[in-house]
């Protein structure tokens, strides 16, 4: 190997100096602050800004080592600093998860108004090498610089907002750096022409973005990670033993060009001719038929996408093989892209649910996700509504603002004023979205403005009434924020709170109590209101003090809902759309579990409204009636029957007790207490309040099934007949849920790109967590003794007389 060839490199756990970088300037124009004499703003005058930079260093997301500040700078544009930053911290501490976390601060205005902005930038690229020379950050202004991991300022400009100065910039770098030739009279050309394109980018854009430039020390050669303490197998000399030797492939998972041109001469398009007529083996068939049935989240490997590739032709009649066929095809490849896309319209129309597969991050071209959305066309109101939330998080993941998906949400919407009403409020929840938010916007606005152009209904109301009445729901949700807020501050126990409420529902806010118009519940949007009911109107006991409001309804009736400010209901509106969505699955197969999927709604990442349903918690009813049968029997007593309860009150329990059994299992629901699970009169079990998902739970050994003592006590212990019925419900239920499970998958795929907490914190363990879930290694039979051996081993925690010691899970219920 040649000299020039080399890579040469120091490990960063080796390098024992401070991380060191230079703050060089600030580009584009600072927001504009008039000064404020005795509260009368001044026009003429400005108020010099003062800056100051505060850096800090983050690893893993938490704070290390103490933040650095730059000296104040006073003079006007060009902002520059020049000024070398040394933290305490060294190279060798780093992680590969380190990153600056940089705030701009104008002390002119005082502490209050003076953040400018912030940005956050990794110390180490994704090829593992510290970064070096100059880097420009974007500030996100208003904001201070997160450290957290992911951050949600990430100094780095967006791919699809990268213009042709940003990609000059880099090269600019490397050229700084020596890492591409220099040849003086094309330098000078370059760099004039290099000024030119800056002039005209700067007054294409009006300099509406701020830059932050600054410059990392390059040492003499690649820093490399390595954590400190790190074992490098070195391999020892190869002896006349017969011992294994170690050798690490360096090439390992690589790109291999011998390989990739192998590929391509195998699928040569020149050969599409024999493709046609080849029948695949017995073996070949074997292979086949179990690739289709891998689940929706696993990637094929290289010989398996060469399979489908050659007898592509040969699997045109089964329609789930197409999305698999479309997971091979090498899309760089202009002819082999067009090929597939002709083949996908002649293949046998998909099923609605492998639709989803095709919407979700992995397929990029746009011929594709036409299709799925051509697919989905044929899905009624009613199944749409339930993947509704998912499409419209699918949007992140489009090439454009107003794509084909989006208009066919649109135009839906403008046929079915129910989902309209939650297409609104789901796009407009992601309004904020820093990196998003365009898009969700574009969608916001094709729905108003087609909602508005709408001729009169039946009813007589024009598009802009329709619009004007959703619109309403917001405005509504907004006075509710205001009235919990005034609540919470009053002194005094929740007595006085709830009279509080009342007053202001009598007196300053009485036109809450009869509105001027009806408006549509956002909960149920078919349900018009028309006020609030104040004496029935009161709030919970709880730290956020949730409004607990009776409406009356434009047909006399009233409809009672709970309003919460200050908690993430997106996630509970994720496991409530799940319940009612597995609930309509079961039922299709005429298993009905007496499930009870209330309705939740969030109105912002803080706020939301709840159906309230009459039930009390298991917590309520043990403290007061000390069994849950002694409950039941108070509301459905039979002297005659088991128990002293009717039969069908029984079955209600034992039905409910199951479905929630199994669904709680499969979208591994944690942080089960008496307090979360509640009854209704007529015997349905339920679950409330699901802040952790896919696994999460912050109590030590969560047993697998959420069942409590008083449950299975209540259907007469572990012995009973009713205990072995409530058993053959859940083993049933689970394996018609494992049926939809690729259903179930492409749904929380396409919440990939959500910023729910248990779902953002890492998308594609907990995808691979539910999927295990699934056990869909195993057949319906075997599946049946697995979910029985996992009941009997979860109860038999609960009966310390059944095992000789007690088990750890018993602790979780206590």
């Amino acid at each position: 190997m040649g000299a020039s060839s080399e890579f040469r490199f120091f490990l960063s756990c080796d390098i024992n100096l401070p991380v060191t970088f230079r703050i060089e300037k600030l580009d584009g124009t600072l927001p504009v602050k008039q000064s404020t004499d005795s509260g009368v703003i001044s026009s003429t005058e400005e108020k010099r800004p003062e800056l100051y930079i505060e850096c800090a260093l983050y690893i893993d997301g938490a704070p290390f080592g103490l933040p650095m500040r730059t000296r104040l700078k006073t003079t006007g544009p060009p902002y520059c600093w020049n000024e070398l930053i040394t933290l305490s911290s060294k190279c060798r501490d780093l992680t590969a998860h380190s990153q600056l976390a940089i705030t701009v601060w104008d002390v002119s205005c005082g502490k209050a108004e003076g953040l400018i902005g912030g940005a956050t930038i990794l110390l180490f690229n994704s090829k593992m090498q510290m970064k070096s020379g100059k880097q420009k950050l974007r500030l996100w202004q208003g904001k201070e610089a997160d450290g957290s991991f992911p951050t949600s300022t990430p100094g780095k400009v967006p791919r699809h907002e990268r213009g042709e100065l940003e990609r000059l910039e880099k090269l600019m770098n490397k050229f700084d750096r020596g890492q591409i030739q220099s040849i003086d009279w094309l330098d000078r050309l370059m760099l004039k022409s290099l000024d030119t394109i800056k002039e005209q980018e700067s007054s294409k854009h009006g300099n509406s973005h701020l830059y932050l430039v600054i410059d990392f020390c390059s040492f003499e050669h690649r820093v490399v990670f390595q954590e400190s303490g790190a074992n490098l197998l070195i391999t020892s000399p190869i002896g006349s033993t017969n011992e294994f030797v170690t050798v690490w492939d360096t090439e390992l998972g690589k790109f291999n060009p011998s390989e990739h041109k192998q590929l391509k001469l195998a699928r040569s398009l020149d050969r599409g001719i024999i493709d046609r007529d080849l029948k695949p083996s017995s073996d070949e068939r074997k292979a086949i038929h179990r690739i289709l049935k891998y689940p929706p989240t696993r990637t094929l490997g290289g010989d398996e996408r060469q399979l489908l590739w050659k007898f592509r032709f040969s699997q045109m009649s089964e329609k789930r093989a197409l999305t698999k066929f479309l997971r091979c095809v090498e899309w760089s490849d202009v002819q082999e892209a067009k090929q597939a896309i002709q083949l996908m319209y002649k293949w046998e129309m998909i099923d609605v649910c492998d639709a989803l597969e095709l919407l979700s991050p992995v397929f990029e071209s746009e011929e594709v996700r036409a299709y799925a959305v051509s697919v989905l066309e044929r899905a009624d109101d009613e199944e749409l509504q339930c993947y509704l939330l998912q499409l419209v998080q699918a949007l992140r993941f489009e090439r454009s603002d107003r794509s084909r998906l989006s208009h066919f949400l649109v135009n839906r919407a403008l046929q079915n004023i129910e989902l309209a009403s939650y297409l609104r409020w789901y796009v407009a929840v992601e309004l904020p979205d820093h990196v998003y938010g365009k898009r969700f916007y574009g969608t916001y606005e094709l729905l108003s403005n087609g909602m508005r152009d709408l001729p009169p209904n039946d009813n007589g109301e024009d598009g802009k009434q329709l619009w004007q009445s959703l619109v309403r729901q917001t405005e509504l949700t907004a006075q509710l924020c205001s009235i919990t807020k005034d609540v919470r501050n009053v002194r005094g126990n929740t007595q006085k709170k709830i009279e509080k409420l009342r007053q202001l529902l009598t007196g300053l806010l009485s036109e809450l109590t009869y509105f001027d118009e009806p408006i549509r519940s956002p909960l149920t949007p078919s349900v018009l209101i028309k006020g609030i009911v104040a004496a029935e109107s009161t709030l919970f006991k709880s730290a956020l003090h949730p409004l607990r409001l009776t409406f009356r309804t434009e047909d006399e009736g009233s409809c009672k809902v709970i309003f919460k400010k200050g908690d993430d209901l997106r996630q509970d509106q994720l496991v409530v759309q799940m319940v009612w969505l597995m609930d309509r699955l079961l039922k299709l197969e005429n298993l009905d579990l007496c499930l009870t999927p209330y309705k939740v709604l969030a109105t912002g990442h803080d706020e939301g409204m709840l159906e309230f349903i009459p039930s009390r918690s298991l917590a309520q009813i043990l403290s007061e009636h000390r069994s849950i049968t002694s409950y039941l029997q108070k509301f459905h007593p039979d002297e005659h029957a088991p128990f002293g309860i009717t039969a069908t009150c029984l079955e209600t329990f034992i039905k409910s007790c199951a479905g929630y059994s199994v669904i709680t299992y499969i979208l591994g629901i944690g942080d089960r207490h008496l307090d979360n699970l509640l009854l209704t009169d007529d015997g349905r079990l339920f679950h409330v309040d699901f802040a952790f998902i896919l696994g999460r739970d912050p109590k030590p050994f969560p047993p697998p099934m959420k069942l409590c003592k008083e449950m299975v006590e209540a259907m007469g212990g572990a012995e009973s007949q009713y205990y072995t019925r409530f058993k053959s419900y859940c083993c049933e239920a689970y394996n018609i849920l494992r049926k939809s499970s690729n259903l179930i998958l492409n749904l929380f795929y396409l919440m990939a790109g959500s910023t729910i907490p248990d779902i953002a914190s890492d998308p594609e363990k907990g995808i691979l967590k539910l999927q295990e879930k699934f056990r869909l290694d195993m057949d319906d039979e075997a599946c049946i003794h697995f979910f029985q051996d996992l009941i009997n081993e979860s109860v038999s925690a609960l009966f310390p007389q059944m095992v000789e010691t007690i088990h750890r899970w018993a602790q979780y219920w206590r």
